[in-house]
């Protein structure tokens, strides 16, 4: 399959949609940049899609080549037999980067292999994140920086949300999980998505209504996947298997051999992932960046994309600067984060403010 073969409407899903063919086909979106700038290669969460980047990819592509692949058993990548767990989307994602990259200089094709010395950045949320530093760990000359947003973290001890908790716990309880995943399939596109950005954002309403529609949009086309619910559970237990008891030691070990410059943005009201493991890690990774979006939950791409997009392009150009990009100082990152604060709090205090307004034109 042709991977330069667009077969849907790119303005419907955010970018222009293409195929690649990696053991099978594999869906992703071209969201454009300068032929010539520095690649990055975002990878979704848990029961996400390519999608997931559609409102930050505009604020990144005037110095950034953005494309984003569907992990097997998502978004558009059919499983198709395929595991869907994140060691094998990690081979699958380092073979779409062997055979989606011809150059870093050039524009993204699929007619071969990328050659030896050609890296790009990863960005990755959530799983995505996980599945970054696994191919970082495993590949290193073709990772040259990461930006994590609220990665899945080796665990670190922390309260969980209830809901979240309760959520995973019902997905695996034999019988239960085959219920609730009947119960999704049988809602409508855009209650499933009302119902993802609920549970993923602090202020669901943040998200752009053209976003929300590209995300109601991929929704609608994957309600014809029969297998789409096993293959998330096969991802949510690998997930869970890979941070857990067993496996957490292995995965920690891999997270510390990470030798690339990491950026790790987090919001301080995630309720998947809490602020204190992304603090941990930082902690235990000094060389990582660490910044805290405040009021801002699991997503901070679609909840407040261009405090996001300015913090990585503040990043890229310091601190992250092995990925080639125009230097700036480290005192740049510094000021970016402290607008950042500074423009969600006065977003905050303007939500409280119109709240309040509410409840006093109904007394």
């Amino acid at each position: 399959m042709a991977g330069d073969r667009s077969v849907l409407n790119g303005s419907a899903l955010g970018g222009r949609s293409r195929w690649a063919d990696v053991d099978g086909p594999v869906h992703y979106l071209d969201f454009g940049g300068p032929a010539r700038g520095p690649l990055i290669v975002c990878v979704h969460g848990l029961g996400g899609s390519a999608v997931n980047w559609a409102a930050i990819a505009p604020l990144l592509t005037s110095r950034y080549r953005l494309i984003a692949p569907d992990l097997a058993g998502h978004g558009l990548t059919r499983a198709a037999g395929r595991d869907c767990g994140v060691f094998a989307n990690r081979a699958l994602l380092h073979r779409f980067i062997e055979t989606v990259l011809v150059s870093s200089r050039g524009p993204v094709s699929s007619r071969g292999p990328a050659t030896a010395g050609q890296s790009v950045i990863l960005m990755g949320n959530s799983m995505g994140g996980m599945v970054s530093l696994l191919e970082a760990s495993a590949s290193a000359s073709t990772v040259s920086a990461l930006v994590l947003v609220d990665p899945a973290l080796p665990f670190a001890f922390a309260r969980p949300d209830p809901l979240v908790a309760t959520l995973f716990a019902l997905y695996g309880t034999p019988g239960l999980g085959g219920v609730l995943r009947s119960l999704r399939r049988d809602a409508s596109p855009d209650a499933s998505v009302a119902r993802l950005l609920s549970l993923c954002c602090a202020d669901p309403s943040r998200v752009p209504a053209q976003t929300v529609a590209q995300h109601v949009e991929m929704e609608r086309r994957r309600t014809e996947f029969p297998d789409r619910s096993q293959a998330l559970n096969s991802a949510m237990r690998s997930v869970v298997q890979t941070i857990g008891r067993g496996r957490g030691r292995t995965y920690r070990a891999i997270v510390d051999s990470v030798g690339c410059p990491v950026l790790l943005l987090q919001g301080d009201r995630d309720r998947l992932v809490p602020v204190s493991v992304a603090r941990s890690a930082a902690r235990a990774h000094p060389d990582w960046t660490l910044a805290v979006l405040p009021g801002v939950g699991h997503v901070p791409q679609l909840e407040v994309p261009r405090e996001t997009a300015q913090l990585i392009i503040d990043w890229l150009g310091s601190s992250g600067r092995s990925a080639p990009d125009t230097p700036r100082s480290g005192s740049s990152l510094r000021a970016a984060v402290g607008m950042a604060r500074r423009s969600l709090g006065r977003a905050a205090r303007t939500r409280v403010n119109r709240r309040r307004r509410s409840i006093r034109s109904r007394d």
